[in-house]
């Protein structure tokens, strides 16, 4: 199979914001280089200022030489179709014809990346359902045969710096299925069905902000807020500082907006207060999973405090962004497919649910929330899709690109809510399935749901043409959703009560804006 080394070079400065649907069909792109998106190994965080002096746009490496690369010398595909531009602005907004012409001519394709690093690119579902459950690719970034992980460019922005490596994200059996099965406790169907109420409270208050006054940003006042207060629930965060963990999220998540280094100090501050959390929590145990956690290791399970300290992180970490991006990315394309959103409104009003569970699934295959698998790392040479995989190299599996792979979806670019035979990989695939896949679920649910019972006209407020995408490699998500809708008029109040206007709402970045 033809594989092509990556070539595309910044030309530096900020392209204009473009935005194609990401329902479009796949369609060749134009070959000439585009201006680089900024985008940082996991997620799309600027780069603390400690850990490597790179500019906004960061400059990848040279090409790499035939010498080094699998089947380098191989004749590539013909001149007729170019392979789009990666990591632009645009293929940010709509990566799927790039991911298209990735699957057709280099499934496996190595690259380099905005950050410098050289990574392999899995792009068909077959491939990519292998590579996930490949005991040979490791989560370990010790295995990378570079010394980007010792420079932040690999994992969680700050995570090293802040002691915080030793989470699921980062490990392997045995040390994997041990912190696993402490943390899968709470994550049960049970535990998950008795947090039902509590995640549909916060739904409705998050709603109650903004539902009379006729416009919102879904992402900063709906989206944004619902996973991080539910997260911080499940782990036992006081009420009382839970908005500390939504500041220190917002700063995680602002892929550079932020002061340099702002995301390396939110992480080592989260760190500094979950130590703290977990010595209080030790002589006040409660039915949280901090507390739970605190008992196992109590009862003989080998859980250092560190373990502790990263498991909740990530916990935090990883949870929330997805939400956060299935929420709005789903949204997002139930206002592009107006047919579909039709039928779902419809099956909500009626009562019914099983429209909505099938949807929640389409819409995690059609613009999921994770556009990439976190890193892997082979640590034996390996074959995937034909291709040779040296040693060290790391590998990352593009589950955007397999879940419209049409060798296994029929229709693959259509969103279609009642698709049955969908096993598609939005929650990964093997031992490192998302374990917190019932919680985002649950709240993906719950939010579509109000959101259309509570505000039936709701509308984009923007073209999409305005709309912004975050930079991202591994997750995809929109900045900002603004849209519109007739304002609710509370119980007991007329029209022209409602008329006087409302009251004032803060706005602004995630970060900066408080519901609680």
């Amino acid at each position: 199979m033809p594989v092509q080394p990556d070539s595309d070079q910044p030309s530096g400065g900020r392209p204009s914001q473009a935005q194609p649907s990401p329902s479009t069909p796949a369609s060749p792109a134009p070959a000439s280089p585009a201006p680089t998106c900024p985008v940082a190994a996991y997620p799309a965080s600027e780069t603390p200022a400690s850990e490597t002096p790179t500019s906004e746009t960061p400059a990848p490496e040279a090409p790499t030489s035939a010498a080094s690369t699998p089947e380098a010398d191989t004749p590539g595909p013909p001149a007729e179709t170019p392979r789009p531009p990666l990591f632009t602005w645009e293929f940010a907004a709509d990566p799927y014809p790039a991911y298209a012409w990735l699957r057709e001519h280099a499934p496996v394709h190595r690259t380099t990346l905005p950050s410098g690093v050289d990574a392999w690119l899995v792009t068909r579902y077959t491939d990519a359902r292998q590579a996930l459950a490949d005991s040979r690719l490791s989560k370990n970034p010790a295995h990378h045969s570079g010394q980007a992980h010792r420079t932040g460019r690999v994992g969680i922005p700050g995570e090293r710096q802040a002691d915080l490596m030793t989470h699921l994200l980062n490990i392997d059996p045995p040390d994997h299925t041990r912190l696993r099965r402490l943390v899968s406790k709470a994550f049960t169907p049970r535990r998950i069905a008795a947090f039902e109420p509590r995640v549909q409270q916060l739904t409705d208050r998050l709603i109650d902000g903004f539902a009379q006054r006729g416009s919102a940003d879904l992402i900063h006042e709906f989206a944004f807020p619902l996973p991080i207060y539910a997260i911080c629930d499940l782990l036992g965060v006081p009420p009382e500082d839970q908005d500390d963990f939504r500041d220190w999220a917002g700063m995680m998540i602002r892929h550079g907006g932020g002061p340099r280094g702002g995301v390396a100090r939110a992480v080592k501050r989260m760190r500094a207060y979950l130590a703290d959390l977990i010595h209080r929590k030790r002589a006040d145990l409660g039915d949280d999973l901090i507390s739970g956690l605190i008992r196992a290791s109590d009862h003989g399970e080998h859980l250092t405090e560190n373990e502790a300290a990263a498991m909740c992180f990530v916990l935090l970490f990883a949870g929330f962004e997805t939400t956060i991006n299935l929420i709005g990315n789903g949204m997002y394309a139930l206002f592009r497919n107006p047919d579909q959103r039709a039928l779902l409104q419809g099956s909500i009003a009626r009562g019914e649910t099983g429209l909505l569970d099938t949807g929640i699934e389409e819409l995690l295959r059609y613009d999921g929330p994770v556009e990439l698998a976190t890193w892997r790392f082979a640590t034996s040479p390996l074959t995937i899709g034909g291709v040779e995989i040296p040693v060290g190299d790391p590998v990352l599996v593009v589950l955007a690109a397999a879940d419209r792979d049409p060798a296994r979806f029929a229709a693959e670019n259509t969103l279609d809510l009642a698709r049955a035979d969908n096993p598609h990989l939005g929650f990964g695939h093997g031992i490192h399935y998302c374990i917190g896949a019932p919680l985002a679920r649950l709240e993906g649910r719950a939010a579509l749901s109000t959101l259309f019972t509570r505000l039936p006209d709701l509308r984009l407020a923007e073209t999409p043409e305005n709309l912004r995408w975050r930079g991202g490699l591994i997750m995809r998500g929109l900045r900002e959703l603004p849209v519109e809708f007739t304002p609710e008029i509370p119980v007991g109040t007329s029209a022209d009560v409602q008329s006087e206007g409302p009251p004032e709402d803060p706005s602004g970045d995630p970060s900066e804006t408080s519901t609680r």
